[in-house]
């Protein structure tokens, strides 16, 4: 026995998963036990033999007291008591000494070194328990086989005591085990066999070096007092090499650079809480890390990994397990959280690595996305609990928030992967289209622009709705490639519309995933070059969370868009979080208002005082406010009493392919603006039902 227990070690709490039969079990062994302990010393005389041992036997006596309080950890052992070598010793007395003194020895070494461990009573006394039934088994088998040794009487031990020997290492090994695991399987609830195959060819060898020590230690002791410590070099040996083995082992389960676990590490930690209860899983993946590397080289980009891995264990609870799965991707193991403890650690571990990091001279801000997947309701093991805390992860990208895995959210299943790889090649193939709905301006009723929206017609599933292949885009590597395609595909029919005298803006819809890195600027710049459209023309959608959510780990993007002159637009306002200084300061042009508001516009109430408002917030900070989902003359009024510049929707038109929105913007006379008094339904009456 062995191993440090803290005072809140959750060994320590008797819960189990069959309960009563746990605890009555762990009663009968301590109980039994320490009965058999109590008989065998009173019926032994032990007090009165003890005077009687010589001084090799007291040697001995002290390096077994010894070993027990310093055991031996080395590699391959799930446990973490670690292996004590008293088990050798106690064995030797036995040879040589017979049972009662062996127990007493051994009771003493386990009551003592439990107790200044602070392990719980009930585990002190079923340990206790446990080494007397398995050492009274073990010297029940030797005596059947003609063994014979007293405290009093101290036998020689011979070739003829080979054979019972042997068969008391067995007996006692078979009882030791079977008794220890089936105390697990009781609290973990799980079948003996279950628990005891883990580690039963570890155990096997590690007792049978022990009982394989024991004969030398007896023939020791038999020897006098000037050979008992020759032992002590082969022991010192014996732990050096344990410590050897153990130490590239650590290496083995560490990350090198940061010395944290590493994936095979939390693996085996994983594997080990989850079959104890519930375990929270934390993916965190630090954002524009790359940038990091690649303008300050990677010896800096090394030095900040160790420091986001000191906060980070800094910001968990002992027994939690921070582990570096590669590159700037950290995981955060939480045995017996839930999804609010998960979430919550998620949070801190984030809020931690929030401050500015001083390296080199220069402040680095640092901020990571998080997902977070709980067993069992997200899986049953490491692996559905990493791919998972993934999916939710690159959720968090988007939001900018924490993320709990969603099953409703998770785009991955079978036949989502199929329509990656088909959408994939369809955006090759040029298998996708643009739909362009107007814009009109509700003072004059001119169309001011259109907005692109992507359309697929699949050859064999026909028409697929833009939610659901969109989202899929987004959680994919797609994202950027078909963003790219609808604006290019945008901007082209821009300047075919300009080379047949119709100058008209184009709006393109962007994700949160496209304002990362360099890909998107680049991808507007070269497609301007191109067609020769003036960047004025071309304006960018993204929705208001996403903006204001992202606006830090993105403002280089923002920055190099407002440099080309391309406008963005603030899409569904109202349903995020910004801010009034947040809106200055972003290169926004209009304000689009979202549907859900303008739907019920008519009903009165508390939506059309959020739409008079959100109009009055643009034209206070010089921008234009849009309606979006009109559908019916009363919005198109209610919007106009309300000061709205503009506004989209079927009323005016729905989404037309590029040939049918062509004829519709010649149908509108867009040099000549229709007069303010003409009803929107007969300004538009040309265009399609």
């Amino acid at each position: 026995m062995g191993g440090e227990a803290a005072p809140t070690d959750p060994r320590n709490v008797m819960a189990g998963s069959h309960g009563r039969m746990f605890e009555l079990y762990i009663g009968a062994v301590g109980l039994s036990g320490l009965l058999v302990v109590a008989v065998v010393v009173y019926r032994g005389n032990v007090a009165i033999g003890v005077p009687t041992l010589g001084a090799a036997c007291f040697l001995a006596c002290g390096l077994l007291l010894l070993s027990e309080f310093r055991p031996l950890f080395t590699a391959g052992a799930r446990d973490s008591n670690g292996v004590a070598l008293s088990t050798a010793f106690v064995f030797a007395i036995l040879l040589r000494y017979d049972l009662p003194l062996a127990l007493t020895l051994q009771t003493l070494a386990v009551v003592v070194s439990d107790g200044i461990k602070r392990k719980a009573v009930w585990r002190i006394g079923f340990n206790a328990g446990m080494f007397a039934l398995s050492w009274s088994a073990a010297w029940a088998v030797m005596r059947l086989l003609g063994h014979h040794a007293s405290l009093t009487h101290p036998l020689n031990l011979d070739g003829g005591d080979l054979l019972p020997a042997l068969a008391g290492a067995v007996t006692y090994f078979v009882v030791n085990e079977v008794l220890v695991a089936r105390a697990i399987s009781l609290k973990a609830g799980e079948g003996l066999w279950e628990t005891l195959r883990p580690e039963l060819a570890y155990e096997l060898l590690t007792n049978g070096a022990q009982f394989a020590l024991a004969p030398l230690v007896a023939l020791s002791i038999e020897a006098g007092p000037a050979f008992v410590p020759l032992l002590v070099p082969s022991l010192m040996a014996v732990y050096a090499v344990g410590s050897t083995a153990l130490k590239n082992e650590q290496q083995a389960l560490s990350d090198p650079l940061t010395g944290l676990a590493n994936r095979k590490r939390l693996r085996e930690r994983a594997d080990a809480a989850i079959s104890a209860g519930p375990v929270g899983l934390v993916l965190l993946d630090l954002d524009r890390f790359k940038e990091v590397n690649d303008t300050l080289g990677h010896h800096v980009g090394d030095q900040l990994l160790t420091v986001v891995a000191h906060r980070l264990e800094s910001s968990l609870r002992p027994g939690d397990t921070v582990a570096r799965l590669g590159g700037d991707e950290f995981a955060l193991l939480l045995p017996g959280a839930d999804r609010e403890q998960a979430r919550s650690a998620a949070q801190r571990a984030r809020a931690a690595l929030a401050e500015p990091v001083r390296l080199g001279g220069l402040l680095l801000d640092v901020a990571a996305s998080a997902g977070v997947a709980v067993s069992p309701h997200h899986g049953n093991d490491i692996d559905e609990l990493l791919q998972h805390a993934d999916v939710a992860m690159y959720l968090s990208k988007e939001s900018g928030e924490v993320e709990v895995y969603e099953a409703a959210r998770d785009l991955n299943s079978p036949s989502r992967l199929a329509l990656l790889g088909e959408l994939r090649r369809a955006i090759e193939a040029g298998e996708l289209e643009l739909h362009y709905q107007p814009k009109i301006d509700v003072g004059n009723q001119s169309v001011v622009g259109v907005e692109a929206l992507v359309r697929w017609n699949h050859p064999i599933r026909g028409f697929i709705p833009p939610d659901e292949f969109i989202p899929l885009a987004e959680t994919s590597g797609l994202m950027h490639q078909l963003t790219e395609f609808v604006i290019t595909t945008a901007l082209d029919q821009a300047a075919e519309w300009r080379r047949e005298g119709v100058d008209v803006a184009v709006a393109v819809n962007v994700s949160a995933r496209d304002l990362h890195g360099p890909e998107l600027v680049n991808t507007v710049r070269r497609a301007l070059l191109r067609t020769g459209v003036p960047s004025g023309l071309l304006k960018l959608e993204l929705t208001e969370r996403t903006l204001m959510a992202q606006h830090a780990r993105v403002s280089d993007t923002l920055q190099g868009l407002e440099d080309l002159g391309v406008a963005l637009s603030l899409d569904d306002f109202g349903t995020g979080y910004s801010s009034m200084f947040m809106l200055k300061r972003l290169p926004v042009s209009e304000l689009k208002v979202d549907r859900s508001f303008v739907s019920r516009i008519t009903e009165g109430g508390d939506d059309v005082s959020i739409v008079r408002t959100i109009i009055d917030l643009a034209h206070a900070l010089g921008l234009q406010a849009v309606g979006e989902g009109v559908e019916t003359q009363e919005m198109w009024e209610a919007l106009a009493l309300l000061g709205c510049d503009s506004a989209q929707g079927w009323l005016i038109a729905r989404p037309m392919p590029a040939a049918e929105a062509t004829a519709w913007l010649r149908q509108q006379h867009l040099d000549f603006p229709v007069d303010g008094d003409v009803s929107i339904r007969r300004a538009l009456s040309a265009g399609p039902a």
